[in-house]
């Protein structure tokens, strides 16, 4: 007998709270209403060389009538590679039908991450790709889940002044998450008067497990300089190509400085193209306007 949508529904429960559990801080929960969730997996844990994450949707149907939804995102994730891990899959699927078999892909794809650490592969390089590459770009759908935040955490480290003393953590606001087409993007402000309050707002941020995980985290800050009468200003793009220096150009139409914007945006598998950047902007007007 085919089991009723209730036995389903209880069947997700049941599996997502056994890998929220297995996997602790490396499993995320990016929407409980649309079951959109994200697993990191390294080939170990004390220093791992080779990172991919998972993101899964799980669909009315799953786990007894419809597959997972999913989406393996890494900067080296590319052709061959891509095509053997998905054919894995695939198989795993075809040969548990009906069954929960996110366990045994997360674990699979483990299997392929250590052997990749064991061959003489060269370590991955870590640089940023948009997932959305406008128009002809063949990859569109390769993400790059690998942050690069560490690095934005050093860069402002080295433009911060001499002085080190902490400062204080300025307040944060978080705006209302926009959402269209499983893409979700959210918005958040703090008053900044220095770089160190920049990269003390952005390490706050960055301690939250669900924007940690997000496919983007693109932010622009202006603070002005009353000494020299100047701005000292700079964004970025997170792998979003050329968002940050939209999102600088917004803050400049609007005037605004002593500000940092983070936009954070978690990518739900369904290209957006331009409409991406009129809602990471739109995110970002309306925490400033608030």
């Amino acid at each position: 007998m085919a089991a009723s949508d209730t036995e389903r529904a209880q069947q997700q429960i049941d599996e997502i709270e056994a890998l929220s559990s297995i996997y602790g801080d490396d499993w995320c929960v990016v929407d409980e209403d649309e079951k959109i969730y994200c697993i990191k997996i390294s080939d170990c844990l004390d220093q791992p060389k080779w990172t991919l994450c998972l993101q899964v949707i799980l669909p009315p149907g799953y786990p007894t009538a419809e597959p997972p939804i999913y989406q393996l995102n890494a900067p080296w994730l590319r052709g061959q590679d891509y095509t053997e891990l998905a054919n894995s899959l695939e198989e795993i699927y075809v040969q548990n039908l009906g069954e929960s078999i996110l366990y045994l892909w997360v674990e699979k794809i483990r299997e392929v991450l250590v052997e990749k650490a064991q061959s003489s592969d060269p370590e991955p390089d870590i640089r940023k790709t948009t997932e959305e590459v406008d128009e002809d770009d063949g990859d569109d759908f390769l993400l790059d889940y690998q942050p690069i935040q560490e690095n934005q955490i050093k860069m402002l480290n080295c433009m911060t002044s001499e002085n080190q003393e902490d400062e204080e953590l300025p307040p944060i606001h978080h705006g209302n998450p926009i959402t269209d087409r499983r893409s979700t993007f959210q918005a958040h402000l703090a008053p900044v008067v220095t770089t160190r309050q920049v990269k003390r707002v952005l390490e706050k941020l960055y301690e939250n497990k669900k924007i940690a995980s997000a496919t983007h985290n693109i932010y622009a800050y202006r603070i002005y300089c009353e000494d020299k009468q100047t701005f000292l200003q700079d964004c970025e793009d997170d792998g979003e190509t050329a968002a940050g220096g939209r999102l600088l150009h917004l803050m400049q139409i609007l005037n605004v400085h002593n500000v940092l914007v983070v936009v954070s945006r978690w990518y739900g598998g369904i290209l957006l193209g331009p409409d991406r950047f009129k809602h990471i902007n739109n995110c970002a007007r309306n925490v400033l306007v608030e």
